[in-house]
């Protein structure tokens, strides 16, 4: 018996322990759960102002002269030096002599040719003086004017059927013509600048024999700048064409003007861009010179009642975030134009909206939102 007891008593306490710590904890009340406040998200904002936009379209190209010339030579003989040194990088201004080739044997011909001219003219003149007194003056006039030196005058006019019989019969004509057509090829041996510019390259060098159809070297013009720029075709519709292109150079520290003077009507398969061509006003003392990268800003068309934001405000590529009492709502919008730093935006958005123009993640309508700016939270304060 006494062992039972003692097998049993124990258990007996554990057992009204157990119920004893259940009773007590019944009888414990849980605390009133407090519900949960979310916190108002704090963003960048913008009010949204609707107002005419002018668009902007934004291109880069490398400046290139508008007047690239290369020098082959159309006679032949030993290349001669001129005003200035036939070298690459050498800059030349209007009219200088370049380079020349040896005109000697050119010249003699020539002065052959006006010798013939001139004997021709001494035989006729008698005819005409005795049978067309009134005239001969001024053929004599010609004939004492022409000099092996000078360039040949055109021959006098002259209506009367008997004088060019006289004329044609001691071959005047034709030593004439024979005499002008030695001039040109004699202005051939030379090569004067038609305008200021740079040579670009030196394919022979004085001392060399050039022959028909050599090529002599290049050279550009520093007075005619030209900056071709690909634009994408879609953005075609929207340049002005009379307004002024600013353009600028990470390179060199400065800016320029420029005029669009044409624009391609073609349309690059690879590219999906047409070749606008401006022309660049350096001036004689800019530092802008043949190769520069420039970036272009050229201005477009404007728009009325459109309101510009930064492209990380727009999600979807359809909507927007406003901020309206105080919490976010979405509106979807129109998009005009998209640029490199911007967005033009139309419809569902009006004048006063407090726009959200940050990126956000996790969102969604309805939720808390505050200005950072301490915009008021009410549309349209």
């Amino acid at each position: 018996m006494k062992r039972s007891m003692k097998i049993i008593l124990p258990i007996g306490i554990v057992i009204v322990g157990f119920l004893a710590m259940m009773f007590f904890m019944n009888m414990k009340t849980d605390p009133p759960r407090r519900d949960a406040q979310q916190q108002s998200k704090v963003v960048d904002t913008k009010i949204v102002k609707l107002q005419t936009l002018p668009t902007r379209i934004t291109a880069f190209g490398r400046v290139t002269s508008a007047q690239p010339i290369n020098l082959y030579s159309e006679v032949q003989g030993k290349l001669e030096s001129g005003d200035v040194t036939f070298r690459p990088a050498q800059s030349f201004k209007k009219g200088d002599l370049l380079v020349k080739i040896d005109d000697r044997q050119a010249r003699l011909q020539l002065n052959s040719a006006k010798s013939d001219l001139l004997t021709a003219l001494a035989m006729v003149l008698p005819e005409i003086k005795v049978d067309f007194p009134d005239e001969y003056q001024e053929w004599q006039d010609y004939f004492d004017h022409c000099e092996f030196e000078n360039s040949l005058q055109p021959l006098p006019e002259t209506g009367n059927p008997k004088i060019k019989l006289f004329l044609s019969r001691f071959n005047v004509f034709k030593l004439y013509f024979s005499a002008r057509d030695l001039e040109i090829r004699l202005e051939k041996h030379y090569f004067h600048a038609p305008f200021d510019g740079s040579i670009v390259s030196a394919d022979l060098r004085v001392g060399s024999t050039a022959r028909n159809g050599s090529l002599l070297g290049a050279i550009i013009s520093l007075e005619s700048l030209e900056i071709e720029l690909p634009v994408p075709a879609a953005d075609i519709y929207w340049i002005d064409d009379n307004a002024p292109v600013t353009l600028t150079s990470a390179e060199v520290e400065d800016s320029w003007s420029g005029k669009i003077v044409r624009i391609g009507s073609n349309i690059d398969d690879r590219t999906q861009t047409v070749q606008v061509y401006v022309a660049v006003d350096g001036g004689e003392e800019s530092a802008l010179i043949n190769g520069v990268f420039l970036e272009a800003d050229i201005p477009g068309k404007t728009i009325d009642n459109a309101f510009a934001i930064p492209p990380k405000a727009i999600y979807e590529d359809r909507y927007v975030y406003v901020i309206v009492d105080g919490k976010l709502e979405t509106r979807d919008i129109v998009v005009l134009r998209r640029e490199a730093n911007r967005v033009l935006i139309d419809g569902g958005v009006e004048n006063g909206d407090v726009l959200v123009v940050e990126i956000m993640q996790g969102v969604a309508p309805g939720m808390p939102a505050r200005s950072k700016d301490a915009i008021p939270e009410t549309r349209g304060q």
